[in-house]
């Protein structure tokens, strides 16, 4: 059986970075944004507060373990329950994890706070930062990243320019669309200027395959993000519809593996297969058992079947 860890989850079958260890450095939903679409339901409270929130030896000593039980990841992840770089010691925590592993350093962030420049440097020996980008304006980024009330949109979209020019590693920038909201072709025009701007090496589209915070928010179809793609330019690809990668055979098969995984995100049978290197049926005895004692529940969504814990 796999030790239980605090800080560490997977590695997870991802739709960008195949094989993924997750390094969670952040509280539950705590964030600078509570977007329509996030997978963690609505946040509470939000917060710039930039803090130590995690103990970074303790982070270490987790990846520590578990590179010498023979992790396998195409990346080491900062992402997970909230916005990363509100731990004002993440710089340390990459820093170390390089001195533990060759493995490459992703992070994944909304990006609102690279208006800091302190922010910014932290962020610097990351190999790939995938930040977000969702709208084209003030008006439809209030209405799907709800962002904390003292984050201004210009600024936001500056911070992202001023991160091009500074960071020497890939920047791939993740554009979420949510049906009638920001797919109009005022907005698509307006997103894309955008990007010209902060010059990204990938802009990866993404909308509503998983569960959602808001109920109301509709997903793209196949057909309509690939001609948003178009729009957008040579380097935009469409990442909705993850099919699986690879396994993990160095992570056991148990209820509680895949308990932690549906405690960060919802998943479907086949991320769960694909991310334990489990078979099918296996797997769907352990969420029949985690479902019948409560723990977790079942939601479709998209033509699957998501598994969320509660």
């Amino acid at each position: 059986m796999a030790k239980k860890t605090k800080y560490l989850f997977g590695p997870v079958a991802s739709r960008r970075l195949g094989l993924s260890l997750g390094v969670d450095i952040i509280p539950l939903k705590t964030c600078t944004q509570n977007c329509v679409y996030c997978q963690l339901g609505i946040t509470g409270a939000l917060t710039l507060e930039r803090k130590p929130y995690v103990p970074v030896e303790a982070v270490l000593s987790e990846l520590r373990e578990s590179i010498a039980a023979g992790l396998r990841a195409d990346y080491i992840t900062l992402s997970g329950s909230g916005e990363p770089t509100l731990n004002s010691q993440i710089n340390e925590i990459i820093e170390g994890i390089k001195l533990i592993t060759a493995i490459p350093v992703a992070l994944i962030t909304n990006g609102t706070l690279l208006t800091d420049p302190a922010v910014r440097a932290d962020c610097a020996n990351a190999d790939v930062v995938l930040p977000s980008l969702d709208a084209g304006d003030q008006a439809t980024f209030a209405k799907i990243n709800c962002p904390h009330k003292d984050i201004n949109f210009s600024a936001f979209v500056e911070g992202l320019c001023k991160f091009r020019a500074e960071f020497t590693g890939q920047i791939w920038l993740e554009v979420f669309f949510c049906d009638r909201i920001n797919t109009g072709d005022e907005q698509i025009e307006k997103i894309r200027v955008l990007i010209e701007r902060i010059r990204p090496d990938k802009v990866q589209l993404n909308t509503a395959v998983r569960p959602v915070a808001d109920k109301s928010v509709v997903r793209v179809e196949p057909g309509r993000l690939l001609s948003i793609a178009r729009r957008l330019g040579p380097n935009a690809q469409i990442i909705a519809d993850f099919s699986g990668i690879g396994g993990a055979d160095n992570v056991a098969a148990n209820t509680e593996n895949i308990l932690e995984m549906l405690r960060r995100r919802p998943c479907s049978l086949d991320d769960i297969c694909n991310g334990l290197s489990i078979h099918r049926n296996e797997a769907l005895k352990y969420l029949a058992h985690l479902e019948a004692t409560g723990l977790i529940i079942s939601q479709p969504a998209a033509d699957r079947v998501f598994f969320k814990a509660k």
